[in-house]
């Protein structure tokens, strides 16, 4: 059995104890021990695998690939210490198979006094793997801000041979938003079910956690520009690596020098200028105070968000980036600063042993790339990079004029740049496993590096051995993680001097020589015993955390190297422009810090209504985002208010009357009743807290103001109670259009009739046009839309203020038919169920094919009658449609069955979101046809010929095997003519049941379970007293799983 271990994730973004995911209790035994007993047999090494990364509660799809840091920068070292805690937790799950919730939580355990459990998701979270966790049991009720760092392991117990148990090791500081932290694929459920496996035994399953619960300083209120004088970069989500890159660039200052007198000009933008760009982003590390957005220089690499989501290489990044800046660079005052910096040249030979032929090749380097496997050191990686290679036997070198001949072949140094560049290959490809892995192997690096050592035997004859090749550490890169992600941070001296500090994203720490240096060559750390008395297996942590990358620069260079850079050395437009931008974000900063004392008021008024209504919106009366707002501080007084309102608008105080908005019981939204003096007199601030019952952040205010004929304003004249305000929309049947004609106000005795002359008016129709009257009432969840009687007076209507009346001209007997929808009502079911459909063809599910205004009450038969219209099929009933998956993005696995749902909107709901995309076929048969029939999907292995081919029976569902087995016969190639036919059912590559001929058809289930035709072998058909079949499987290889998968 090989076991690979997939990536240490957390099991969704944000706290995981979440509406509508309760606890589930489990069927445990617990028992916990402290300290650990001897773990199981050591696995073989696994932690090249390891992946500390985030991890959500997974839609199908790629994971990830970042992580909030697996290793927390502390100026306290995050270790075990002798008074760590470390207890050992098992767990005994019964009737595993059994349980049907999605999640299954342990009972809680206290390590370090701390409360723990263990998170599992028996039927994996979205893969097909048991997913895994170590989750803090109260984090639901834990103070805000809090963080809690541990070390741990979690095992599955191998029951029939304890050696086989898969353990699997990581570390993480938890918080609120990374309540736990695991394996979303710790082991194959494949493996996990399998009963002759030995994970699950008489359907119970042990699980074991061991956890060393560390200290950690709390960085909540951290200042790093404070602390250290330097600032961070943020995170886009998986950035670091890119991060860690640019902090070491930025600290080699001739570098940054050279990239402030790279030329651009004002009108440049920095999302499409990587110059600019990487202007702008040095300039804010060196003199913003807190940590600087990457966005506009990922922006001008021409990335988007899901670039930013992905992890880059850090090699190929560095190369690209210094090639863009070369090119950009030629022809300035900086052309060949990047060679200048980072160029050095060796040398390739082949030098033949027995005859004077030498063949040379000279070849230059930014970055040097080293072996870490089988290397103690740098020095042992240089030894083995200008190792000498023998070419002969077999593999003799080809001389001119000389033939075949025995020789040397190695590489040697030139010259070395003043800054060194050296790539740990901490990532290699192993052949034996089919996959990438990452060495965690102890690889030491010195703080000074004499490339001049025995003699200059890393140099060619052709090297200047006047030029001292003597180098000082600059910077550390640090990869915290395994092959397929994690986290990076750089610790670097800026000043050579012997402070480091760490860059780790948005944070920089002060840290010792120790921290950078030794805790980042790798191999393991072995925690210490709790009880030495006890003979106990040393508890051991391999470190994910180690070297990657590191800079050298010369010591003969460093004075010109680490050089002043200042003001001057930045364009003044640079200057300006980011001089701007920094007041803009003092601004905004300053405006959210006094945002308590200010409140919005958002006014709208009969032209917002005009605008809106039939346009942006249909029903009720106007968008608030899309009206006028005013930043008020709250202690203005209202009157001061109306002021602003004269300036701004141009309407006199005396000529303003304010109407409060009220949410209906039916959830429309109208204006309810006018201020009243005494609520003018009030401050901005106490009127939105008398006014405001539902405590919205905003005030919400409807302007009423009269213009007369040469559109100056009126006096309002005063409101009674007997004055209903009434808002009036006009419908046009012809040109399906409805739009706002004005507001009146009409007394509550009156009859709707006697306004019939001035709605005739606002809508230009004769005086002998007939009217007609509806209220628009409410639209959610369906529309209600009421004749009103011209006769009944208002108050009987039961109309108020604010309500809403649509007409239109009564339509005469004969135009009835002509129009789509006559009157009011039937237009605004129309609006309020109107859905544009995108319809894609099954074969094609992520392109659309065309689209449809359908509905949402439209019927089956109205659907598939429109789709087959569209389509030019005569019969509707050949269409079949498949609803679509709004979280895997993709078809339904079961098509919508002939009149199996009633409307539209039932095709489109899936849970509680509604798509807009359905799937269609073209049958050859009648869907309801089809239906009576069981189609199954066989797939059939030739007897003599290494042929597959794959069937799609239909048969009546009253069909046996035996007729699926002779319709085969009827499709395929026999052997010979008289051969017999059988079925298998196999699944995960395992033959399971060989059907009866005279079993039915219509139970058999083909979606996942594979159904396989072959032909009986002769020798199976006579088999002897003594004869037995046994399962025989097939072994191969699945590298994307890094797993060994039985298939047969």
């Amino acid at each position: 059995l090989a076991i690979s271990t997939p990536p240490a994730t957390h099991s969704r973004g944000g706290p995981h104890i979440a509406a509508g995911h309760p606890l589930v209790p489990s069927p445990v035994a617990m028992t916990i021990s402290t300290p650990p007993p001897a773990p199981a047999e050591p696995q073989p090494q696994q932690e090249e695998e390891e992946v500390l990364v985030p991890h959500q509660e997974l839609p199908n799809g790629t994971q990830p690939m970042e992580v909030v840091p697996a290793e927390p920068a502390a100026t306290v070292e995050n270790q075990p210490t002798e008074d760590t805690p470390i207890s050992r937790f098992t767990w005994t799950i019964d009737n595993l198979s059994r349980v049907n919730t999605k999640k299954l939580y342990s009972e809680t355990f206290v390590v370090g006094g701390y409360k723990w459990r263990v998170l599992i998701f028996p039927r994996g979270n979205n893969v097909e793997f048991l997913s895994m966790y170590l989750d803090v049991a109260d984090s639901a009720v834990l103070p805000y801000g809090w963080t809690r760092y541990a070390q741990f392991s979690l095992s599955v117990v191998n029951q029939i041979h304890n050696k086989f148990t898969i353990r699997k090791e990581t570390q993480h500081q938890f918080s609120a938003r990374e309540s736990d932290w695991g394996f979303t694929s710790f082991m194959p459920l494949s493996e996990l079910y399998n009963p002759s496996r030995g994970y699950l035994v008489n359907d119970t399953c042990v699980i074991e956690a061991e956890v060393a619960v560390c200290k950690v300083v709390d960085y909540w209120s951290y200042d790093s520009k404070k602390e250290t004088g330097y600032v961070g970069l943020k995170n886009q989500g998986a950035t670091c690596y890119m991060n860690s890159l640019l902090q070491t660039l930025y600290h080699i200052p001739y570098f940054r020098k050279a990239v402030y007198h790279m030329p651009t000009t004002e009108n440049d933008m920095p999302s499409g200028s990587i110059p600019l760009a990487l202007q702008s982003l040095f300039y804010k590390l060196q003199y913003n105070d807190s940590s600087v957005s990457t966005k506009e220089l990922t922006k001008s690499f021409g990335w988007d968000m899901h670039d930013s989501f992905m992890q880059h290489d850090v090699q190929e990044l560095n190369r690209v980036l210094s090639e863009k800046l070369e090119d950009k660079m030629k022809g300035t005052v900086v052309e060949g600063t990047i060679q200048q910096l980072f160029e050095g040249h060796h040398m390739n030979y082949i030098e033949c042993i027995n005859v004077d032929f030498k063949s040379t090749r000279k070849e230059s380097f930014y970055d040097l790339q080293l072996d870490v496997k089988g290397c103690q050191d740098v020095y042992a990686s240089f030894d083995k990079y200008v190792e000498v290679e023998r070419l002969e036997g077999d593999n003799k070198y080809h001389a001119e004029q000389h033939g075949l001949q025995d020789a040397k072949k190695g590489v040697l140094f030139i010259d070395f740049p003043p800054v060194l560049q050296l790539q740990l290959k901490r990532f290699e490809y192993d052949f034996m496993r089919d996959t990438m892995v990452k060495i965690n192997d102890r690889y030491e690096f010195p703080l000074q590096l004499d490339l001049d050592r025995d003699d200059g035997k890393y140099l060619s004859p052709d090297a200047d051995r006047n030029v001292r090749n003597l180098y000082t550490l600059h910077s550390v890169l640090v990869h915290s993680g395994g092959v397929h992600g994690g986290h990076y941070y750089a610790f670097i001296r800026p000043t050579l001097s012997d402070q480091w500090f760490k860059f780790d994203d948005e944070r920089v720490t002060k840290e010792d020589a120790k921290r950078a240096l030794e805790e980042q060559y790798g191999g393991e750390e072995e925690l210490p015993q709790t009880n030495p008395g006890l003979n106990n297996t040393p508890f051991k942590f391999t470190k994910y955390s180690n070297a990657y990358m590191l800079v050298y620069i010369r010591e003969s260079d460093k004075d010109k190297i680490i050089c002043n850079v200042d003001e001057k050395d930045i364009a003044e437009h640079l200057r300006i422009r980011l001089e701007k931008d920094r007041e803009e974000k003092e601004r905004r900063k300053k405006e959210k810090a006094e945002a308590h004392l200010y409140t919005i008021i958002k006014v709208a008024r009969d032209d917002d209504l005009t605008a809106q209504i039939g346009k942006d919106i249909y029903f009720d009366l106007v968008d608030h985002d899309k009206v006028p707002s005013f930043r008020i501080q709250k202690q203005m007084p209202f009157t001061q208010f109306k002021e602003e309102v004269a300036k701004e608008l141009g309407i006199p105080t005396q000529f303003q009357r304010f109407w409060l908005w009220a949410k209906r019981q039916n959830h429309t939204y109208r204006p309810n009743r006018p201020l009243t003096p005494q609520e003018e007199a009030l401050t901005v601030g106490q009127l939105k807290e008398a006014a405001n019952k539902a405590h919205n952040a905003e005030l919400k205010l409807f302007l009423e103001v009269e213009l007369g004929l040469d559109l100056k304003p009126l006096t309002l004249p005063d409101k009674t109670r007997e004055d209903i305000l009434l808002f009036f929309k006009l419908y046009d049947p012809e040109k399906e259009q409805l739009r706002y004609v004005g507001r009146l106000f009409v007394k509550a005795s009156g009859r709707p009739q006697d306004i019939l002359p001035k709605l005739r008016k606002m809508a230009g129709f004769l005086q002998d046009d007939d009217v007609e009257l509806y209220e628009e009432i409410k639209f959610e969840p369906n529309v209600m839309c009421e004749y009103i009687d011209n006769r009944i007076i208002f108050r009987s209507c039961q109309l108020e203020d604010g309500d809403i009346v649509c007409f239109q001209k009564s339509p005469k007997p004969d135009t009835a038919d002509q129009f789509r929808y006559p009157d009011v009502p039937s237009f605004l079911v129309y609006i309020r169920n109107r859905q544009v459909v995108h319809f894609r063809s099954l074969e094609k599910p992520k392109e659309d094919d065309f689209c449809l205004e359908m509905s949402k009450i439209f019927t089956y038969d109205e659907v598939v009658e429109k789709v087959a219209q569209q389509l030019g099929v005569d019969d509707p009933s050949k269409i079949r449609l498949t609803s679509h998956n709004c979280y895997s993005q993709q078809p339904k696995p079961q098509p919508i069955k002939y009149r199996g749902v009633e409307r539209l909107l039932d095709m489109l709901i899936h849970y509680n979101q509604t798509s807009d995309i359905l799937y269609y076929e073209v049958l050859d048969i009648p869907l309801p046809e089809l239906q009576a029939l069981k189609t199954l999907k066989v797939t059939y292995h030739h007897a003599t010929k290494d042929e597959v081919s794959v069937h799609s029976i239909r048969l009546p569902k009253n069909s046996t095997v035996g007729d699926v087995l002779s319709d085969i016969k009827s499709k395929v190639d026999l052997s010979h003519p008289d051969a017999e036919l059988r079925l298998l059912e196999v699944f995960y590559h395992k033959i399971y049941k060989i059907f009866a001929p005279s079993e039915k058809i219509e139970n058999i289930n083909d979606q996942y379970w594979t159904l396989r035709a072959e032909e009986v072998p002769e020798e199976e058909k006579n088999l002897g007293p003594f004869d037995r079949l046994i399962h025989v499987y097939h072994f191969t290889k699945d590298t994307q799983n890094q797993t060994v998968m039985k298939f047969g």
